[in-house]
């Protein structure tokens, strides 16, 4: 199959022209709401995903968490918002909220969210599904996948991918027909990262260094697509800007690198491509 595509290379000439522009009337709100769910034991991933969303440029994030654990998220985070979830009421009311603009669900937040993942693929708004979201599915990946009705990007790693999806053939292949069975956009990480969508369309990303093989750079990237989503990039373009910064990240800071240096490298970034 891989040699008949129309297989394009990531870099910024992809999608420089429909990345998010501030403009003079901007306000948080028309900047975009993110809201990121967040779990009560590896409450880093979460926090991580969200200082990503923000530095991409979101105007506000808010990670929803477990009333147990409000303290937990609240002490450590200043301007990402903690919003406790005391209710299923609470839940639904964050999934109907008209201001709030994009999701992310998975990173660190536990095996109990198999309900709560069908629920914010019901509202039909822009999703991101990550780590949890998607090994809760592991016996049932024909449900995930019947529930997907707007906006979603998947973003698993080799071990989450064959865990949900049964198919075969080059990573190309596999990222290609994974995106037609789900009818999500998907993001299949690794040193060549492979975007590919329902309709056919691939990229590869290539400028992804090994030191992005630290724990949490995943969930950066869940939190950079999320926070692009949330100022209504389309979602293949954003998942290729996502995936390209998170690797230019990386490749600027060097050897040492860990999860929380990747975030607050962003603005250079973002700087350099305005030039």
């Amino acid at each position: 199959m891989s040699n008949q595509l129309n297989i394009q290379e990531n870099s910024p000439l992809l999608w420089l022209r429909s990345f998010p522009e501030l403009q003079p009337d901007d306000n948080k709100y028309t900047r975009g709401h993110a809201v990121i769910f967040g779990g009560d034991l590896m409450t880093g991933a979460a926090r991580l995903a969200a200082r990503a969303a923000a530095r991409v440029g979101a105007g506000i994030v808010t990670i929803a968490v477990p009333k147990k654990v409000f303290a937990i998220y609240a002490q450590s985070l200043l301007s990402i918002m903690v919003r406790p979830l005391s209710s299923s009421q609470a839940f639904a009311d964050l999934l109907c909220n008209q201001k709030i603009s994009a999701y992310l669900i998975g990173p660190g937040a536990g095996a109990g969210i198999y309900a709560h993942v069908l629920k914010l693929l019901n509202a039909k708004k822009p999703v991101v599904l990550d780590a949890d979201a998607l090994t809760v599915f592991e016996n049932d990946s024909s449900l995930l996948f019947k529930n997907i009705q707007g906006p979603v990007v998947i973003t698993p790693h080799e071990g989450e991918f064959e865990r949900i999806f049964n198919v075969s053939g080059s990573r190309v292949d596999r990222a290609l027909s994974a995106a037609q069975l789900s009818q999500a956009i998907i993001v299949l990480k690794g040193s060549a990262t492979i975007i590919a969508t329902p309709d056919g369309r691939v990229v590869i990303n290539r400028n992804a260094p090994p030191t992005l093989a630290t724990a949490g750079s995943g969930d950066v990237l869940s939190g950079i697509i999320t926070g692009l989503l949330a100022q209504k990039m389309e979602p293949f373009l954003a998942a290729c800007a996502a995936v390209w910064l998170h690797g230019e990240a990386a490749n600027i800071f060097g050897v040492g690198l860990i999860a929380e240096d990747l975030p607050d490298l962003l603005p250079k970034i973002l700087q350099q491509l305005k030039q």
